[in-house]
Parts: C-alpha cells; structure tokens; sequence
C-alpha cells in the first residue's frame, strides 16, 4: 500500500458537535458520493506551460481528488464522514483509498474497488494564483453506479446534475437526511430550475453568483439568493473576493459576510472546503452569518497551500490563524469580533504559523 515517507502528525481532535449527540443519532454526521480523481499537482511554477518547451515545478504533491475533496474538508472538521465512491484496482486507487480511509479516517464502507478499472487522474498546474488542470478517466461500468440507499446521515452533500435524478436523495430526505447541493455550470445552455428536480428534497443550495443570476434571471447574486428561495428552504449564493450572501427563506433572515483577504497561491478546492465549512455550522446549529464566516474562513485558508484534498483546514490551522490575527496591534475589533465564536471551539495550544501539512507522495515505504 502506498504511502507517506513519515508517519504523519496526528492533530487535535475536535468534535464540534459534541454536545448534540444523542445514543439514538445516526452513525454519521456526512454522507457524500462521487468520482474520486488520483490529483497530481506542480507548484512553484513561474508561469504557464510555453508550447514548445520544458517546465520545472519546483513542488509537487499527489493526493485524492474530485468528491475526496470535500470529504476530506469534513473530516478534518471532526464531522463523521461516510463516502461511496468508485476506486480503481491499481496502485492509484490503493493510495487513495488508504489515504482517505487510514489517513483522514473517513468511512469507506459504502464504497467499492472495481475490477480492470483504472483510476481518474488530474494534473493541476498551479501559478499566479490561477490553476490549469488536464484530467483523463473513462466511467465505471455500469453496475458500480453509486448506491441506491445511503447511510444514515445528519446531512448529505448532493452535486446536482441537470436534467438528471438521484433516487439516494429523495429516499435520504425522507429518512430525515438534511440535504445539502452544490451544483455544476450548465453546458446545455438552459439553466432551468425544473431541471434540477432533487432540488425540491434539498434544505439548502450553494451556487455562485454566475449559476444563481442564471438560473434565477435575477439581475444581481443577492436578488437572486431571494428568488432561490421559492425552490429552496435556504439559498447561500457565494461572490468570489467579495465573501458570500445568505437567505433563510423560513424565517426571513439574510447575512452577508466579507471574504477574508488573502493571498491565493492555489484555489482548487476552495469551494468544496466552504461548502464543508457551512455544513459544519448548520449541523452545529450556529447563527446563519457564523457560518457563513466560517465557511469563508476554512476557504480562505485552503487557498493559501496548494492541492485540493491537501489544503482543507482541519482546527489546528484554523487554531493557528485565530492566535495570529489577534496577535497584531493594529487588528480591527469589529473583524475580531466576527470571528470571536471560534474562542470556545478551537484547541487550547496550535502549532506555530503557517502550518504545513506533509505532502503525500505514492512509492515510498514507510519508515519503521
């Protein structure tokens, strides 16, 4: 099995649900399911690849990607994390599969290895902020279609897909499953809401402003966010560098939250690290403006290192950056007080800043 040079630094445990546990709750807190990529990724590049020519990353790193991305941003969060997902029989599948199950601690009862299957791999290119990734995968065979019955769940992330249904989604709500969806550009051209028929079993949709404008024909993200609400229990609309807007259409409560200044080395992942964030918070019960400045914080900090699974926060770093900004003079007291919901949940000591993760590389055994 694949494997990291160095036993890995175990972090801090926090379980920021914990005084909601019950005997009687499910199993797990997050059931998620989609493709698992094998993510390849150059850093330290000084531009993009000329044509013609030979380029030297002075970094690289090798990690799970695709739907690993966000399961791996729940985990970290102290979230019970189940996944289903299809794992090819090579050596990439193996790493993933041992990376997400013995290195992050994430569920992979409901998924499965496929026979003559070979993994999905991502190569991402990281420079000037920006990212170019070339990707190669063929679909599993049919019969290694997702499970028709999730786990039982608190919560469930759903990536919907025009024009097309989910049976899991509308059988977990009904078993009391709170369902969360994200969802991709829309290459038809259409960007109908009766498109998206799970949406109806969904409590909150997170698109960003481009899908919300579209799919609303609202003339701005936070006209749209209302609109959204007509279809949706709560709509959460995020606006790149300017944070992200919220509506509660049950009770009428809106929030909106600055994003965090930072400088973006890598942005790959940064959604679904949000989206893990707001999930987090919902479960937890947190104001609605609390988790929208959560999950802008975990993002915010996810574009500071490079890969996707890779740079998800867990509360260590969250920990560390807390103890830094308050650490300036010059800080803001209003910014500080946004944040001050952290001071009860983050671990009592943090190691030094800026953390760094060890980065996985597939070939090397493991030291004794």
């Amino acid at each position: 099995m694949a494997s990291t040079g160095e036993r890995p630094h175990r972090p801090a445990h926090v379980d920021p649900l914990a005084g909601l546990r019950t005997p009687c709750e499910p199993p797990w807190d997050v059931y998620l399911t989609g493709p698992v990529f094998l993510d390849i990724i150059f850093t330290g590049l000084d531009s993009a690849p000329v044509r013609g020519t030979e380029s030297w990353a002075r970094g690289m790193g090798s990690s799970p990607g695709g739907v690993a991305n966000m399961a791996t941003a729940l985990a970290r969060l102290g979230l019970r994390t189940s996944l289903a997902a299809a794992f090819g029989d090579d050596h990439y599948g193996e790493y993933c599969w041992d990376a997400l199950e013995q290195g992050e601690g994430i569920d992979l009862s409901p998924s499965r290895t496929v026979p003559g299957w070979h993994s999905p791999v991502t190569v991402s290119m990281a420079y000037e902020g920006e990212r170019t990734m070339v990707s190669h995968g063929h679909e599993p065979p049919p019969e290694e279609a997702a499970p028709d019955h999730a786990p039982h769940a608190r919560a469930a992330v759903a990536s919907l897909t025009p024009g097309t249904r989910a049976p899991w989604i509308a059988e977990a709500a009904r078993a009391g499953t709170r369902i969360f969806a994200d969802v991709g550009w829309d290459d038809t051209g259409r960007w109908d809401l009766a498109a998206l028929p799970d949406l109806r079993h969904c409590e909150a949709f997170l698109p960003n402003a481009a899908e919300a404008m579209r799919y609303t024909g609202a003339d701005s993200p936070r006209a749209a966010a209302h609109a959204l609400t007509d279809h949706v229990p709560l709509a959460v609309v995020t606006l790149g560098a300017e944070g992200a807007y919220a509506v509660d259409g049950h009770t009428g409560v809106s929030a909106e939250v600055p994003a965090i200044a930072v400088e973006a080395l890598d942005p790959t992942g940064a959604g679904d690290v949000f989206v893990a964030g707001f999930v987090m918070g919902t479960l937890a019960d947190w104001p609605l403006a609390d988790r929208l400045a959560f999950a802008g914080l975990t993002a915010a900090l996810s574009v500071q290192e490079f890969g996707g699974s890779l740079s998800a926060p867990g509360w260590e770093e969250i920990a560390a950056w807390w103890r830094r900004v308050q650490s300036y003079d010059d800080q803001d007291p209003a910014a500080l007080r946004r944040y001050a919901f952290l001071e009860d949940l983050i671990p009592g000591s943090a190691r030094p800043w800026p953390l760094r993760r060890a980065v996985p590389t597939i070939g090397f055994r493991r030291s004794a």
